[in-house]
Order: structure tokens, then C-alpha cells, then sequence
């Protein structure tokens, strides 16, 4: 079930994700909380809520029911690569050195060991943060196939349904607009 609420949303489509993330820098700039903005749901949601139906952006935009959720900013998804291939190649690291750190190892024994050991758990996390990253774009891109990125930003004034509005005309938002209603 779907609880409506009586605060008002500016909502807009925008053709790529470099607007987009613009628009929303902007908003959070001009004083717009991250919890009043919000973005079109993954595909598994979609489905979840609205079956297999064929959907396209200006079919949701005023849709109640579409599923909701918060932009993650790319410096994010980056810090995640980045720590799921760092901790995998210090896994692999570590349960090597474990292994060879014994009394009777050499030193050249023990860092080929943790040379061995981390080398192959860090491909293996490169291999993993290279699939989030394209998780990531195919989330933006299936989007853009269904006629845009949906982007909504809950407005408690009027002053704010303004601000909103001139910053997503201002990054190429269309059908830029306001209802009365957020979930």
C-alpha cells in the first residue's frame, strides 16, 4: 500500500544522467534535504509494483504507485568500488600471510605468499566493484530507454516550488511541474 501525503512535489524527466545528477546537486545546494529527493525505483521494484507491463516515464511521473528511491551520489559508488576491491585483496592478503607467517617461513616466502594470496582477491574485487558500477549505469540507462530519468523533490512552499522548478527547467528537465500530493 502506497501512504500518500498532503505535501506538494515538483517533478521532472531528464535525458541523461549528467542533468540529472546536476539538477540534484543544485537542489541539495539551494537547501533541498536528500530525503525530499527522490528518484524512479529498479527494475525488480518496478516489476514488483507494477508487473511486466511495458512503462515509459511520463506514464509514472504522476503515478502514486511508482516505487521511489534516493540518489547515490557517484563519489559513493566510487568509495564502494574501491572498498570491495581493497577488502578482497586484503582477504586474500591476509589469509596468505596467516598461512606462511609461521616460525620457519623466509621473508621472501611470506610476501610472495601475500603476493599470491592478494593478487587473485584482488581481481576477484575489482571483478565484483566493476559490477556494481555497471549495476549502477544499466539502472539509468533502462530509464532512459522508458523515456527519461524521474527525478521528485518534496516542496513545503511555495517559494520552494519555485526554486525547484527553475533548477530542473535550468538542467533540461521536461514536463517540469508540481502536484499536490508526495509519497
Amino acid at each position: 500500500m502506497t501512504t500518500v501525503i498532503k505535501v506538494p512535489e515538483a517533478v521532472g524527466v531528464f535525458d541523461s544522467f549528467e542533468a540529472l545528477q546536476a539538477a540534484i546537486y543544485d537542489l541539495m545546494i539551494a537547501g533541498f534535504s536528500r530525503w525530499d529527493i527522490s528518484l524512479l525505483g529498479g527494475q525488480k521494484a518496478l516489476e514488483a509494483k507494477l508487473g511486466e507491463r511495458f512503462w515509459h516515464a511520463e506514464d509514472l511521473e504522476d503515478d502514486p504507485e511508482a516505487p521511489r528511491a534516493h540518489f547515490v551520489e557517484e563519489e559513493a559508488i566510487g568509495e564502494l568500488e574501491g572498498g570491495i576491491a581493497g577488502g578482497f585483496f586484503f582477504l586474500g592478503s591476509y589469509i596468505a600471510m596467516a598461512a606462511l607467517l609461521m616460525p620457519a617461513s623466509t621473508l621472501a616466502a611470506s610476501i610472495a605468499a601475500i603476493a599470491i594470496g592478494g593478487g587473485p582477491a584482488a581481481v576477484l574485487g575489482a571483478l565484483l566493484a566493476r559490477r556494481v558500477h555497471k549495476h549502477h549505469r544499466d539502472y539509468y540507462a533502462e530509464q532512459i530507454r522508458h523515456g527519461g530519468l524521474l527525478l521528485w523533490v518534496r516542496v513545503a512552499d511555495k517559494e520552494k516550488e519555485r526554486r525547484a522548478v527553475e533548477i530542473m527547467q535550468g538542467h533540461s528537465g521536461r514536463d517540469v511541474h508540481v502536484h499536490d500530493w508526495s509519497e
